[in-house]
This record gives structure tokens, sequence and C-alpha cells, in this order.
């Protein structure tokens, strides 16, 4: 598929500053993993209480964190962005925001990670350099290796775990539950970033830079990206499983399955006119869906 002139997807209009940082970090897709954040706060609820500083710190460090990898990636590829048709109207490629403008943004979210986490609890604040290391460190990940979905994906799983530990302030048990949860999120990720890869393979290929779609081809690609929503799904029931959940727990898998589905339907062999409603709508839909049914299932238990 050629890459296309233009605004890109998913951007606000306007030349404002404020805009301007929206669209440097892509502030729509903020909504794929925020409510798995808040799934993992939710699970929790069930050992310890919540409080709305707590859930609202949350939110912060999940904005903060996401933020500042954004931020850093969109440095860090500003290059090639600049030699992509379908990027070069990034904010950095095209000059409406400075090198230093952007990287100031992304120290300051970067240190407001850190301080949502120590508002948290210790626990948070020990693992806050961890996670924000591995989700800075995606954005070399294209340079060297076709698995960057899945460090892609592995970053995004943070959510629901410190989600979940920002309210327990310690792992599940059993173990396997929170690791199910992860994975889930993981797999959901690594397989959507893989579709959304299939309109750069050509462009990937020339500036020898490593995908999967670039790699294996569209017809494999989407297949991995396939098993790895199988995989989704099948980590989201285990963790039902684990948890003892019920019914509308239950029916969240079943809708998530669907709409996966579905999502697939939208994006074929030659054929990518619709997959920026396959990437952003479905995705968006998805995660809200499943974390409306988690918390419909612990407000009537």
């Amino acid at each position: 598929m050629s890459a296309t002139t233009g605004r890109e997807g998913q951007t606000f209009r306007g030349a404002s500053a404020v805009v301007r940082y929206a669209n440097l970090v892509k502030l729509p897709h903020t909504v794929f993993a925020l409510p798995f954040a808040l799934v993992g706060v939710t699970l929790a609820s069930y050992v310890a209480p919540v409080t709305f500083g707590a859930v609202a710190w949350v939110v912060v460090a999940f904005a903060a964190a996401r933020f500042a990898a954004m931020g850093f990636n969109r440095i860090v590829d500003r290059d090639v962005d600049a030699l992509n048709p379908r990027t070069r109207s990034r904010e950095l490629p095209s000059g409406a925001l400075t090198v230093t403008g952007a990287s100031v943004a992304v120290a300051a979210a970067a240190l407001l990670f850190v301080v949502a986490a120590w508002q948290l609890n210790p626990l948070c604040l020990a693992l806050s350099p961890v996670a924000l290391a591995w989700v800075l460190f995606y954005s070399y990940t294209k340079r060297f290796t076709r698995w960057c979905h899945l460090v892609l994906g592995v970053g995004l799983s943070i959510a629901p775990v410190g989600g979940y530990l920002a309210i327990a302030g310690q792992w599940t048990d059993p173990w396997w539950l929170l690791v199910a949860l992860a994975l889930a999120v993981a797999t959901w990720v690594g397989g959507f970033d893989i579709l959304y890869a299939l309109q750069d393979i050509e462009f990937d290929c020339r500036q020898k830079l490593h995908s999967l779609p670039a790699a294996l081809g569209e017809k494999n690609a989407l297949m991995t990206a396939r098993g790895l929503h199988v995989l989704t799904v099948v980590m989201l029931a285990a963790v039902g499983v684990t948890a003892g959940a019920g019914w509308l727990f239950a029916i969240g898998c079943a809708i998530a399955a669907i709409l996966l589905l579905y999502e697939h339907s939208l994006v074929r062999p030659g054929d990518l006119s619709r997959l920026d409603a396959a990437f952003f709508t479905m995705n968006g839909v998805i995660s809200i869906v499943f974390f409306v049914f988690v918390l419909a299932e612990r407000l009537t238990s």
C-alpha cells in the first residue's frame, strides 16, 4: 500500500501549542491502554480499598508515562519520519515543534510519572524507573528486531500491572493472574501494531527498518496478528477463570473476541482501505467495552 500525504489520522486540527503537543503523542491513542490500567485497579479492589485519589494518580501516571514514551519515540524517529510521506507532516519533521521543546516536555512527563508512582506506594516508586526504561527502549527496537511490535505490547502491558499494584501494593495471588492479564494486553497491542505496520512495508524495506510485515510479507503478518489476538482472548478468559469471575466478565471476553474478529475482517491482503477503522476505532471500542463489563461485574458482586 502506498503511503499518502496530508494530515495524519487521529490528530487534532489547529496550530496552538496544546494541539501540537497533543498531536505529537497522538493523544487519542490513550484510549487503547488506559481502560486496561483501570481493569487492573478494578481487580485490585477485590483485595484492597480504592480511593479517588489513588485512581487519579493512576491516570496521571499512565498519561505521563505514555506522553514520555510517545514523545521520545517521535524524537528518536524524526529523521525516519521526515523520509516517509505518511509521517513527514508530524510535528518534528515539519518544524511545528522543536526537538528542544519536545525533549523538555518528555523530561517533564517522565518526572511526573515518577512523582505519581511515589504518591501511590513504595513498590510503584521502586518499579517506576524499570517501567520508564522499557517504554523508552521500544523506540530503538525497529532498528534491530522484527519483534518490535511485541516490545511495544509488553510496554503497554505495564498499564494493568501498574493499576493493580497501585491499589494492592503487592502481586496477585495466584501469581499467574496478573501475568495472564499482562499477556492479554501484550498480545492485543502487538497484534494491532502489526496491522498498523502493514501500511509501511515498502518504506521499511527501503530504509532497512525491521517489522514483521516487512520480514514476513502482508499475508503472513496478518496471520501472525490473528494468532496473537487468539492468545489475547485465551488470556482474558484465563484471567476470568483464575479470578473466579462471573457472567458479566465472561460477556466482556466474548464481546472482545467478536470485536477482534470484526477488526480482522476489515483488513485483508491487498486491501488496507479500512485499516484506520480497524486500528483506532475497533481497538478503542474493545478496551472500553471490556473495562465496562469488568467494572459492572465488580459493582454487582
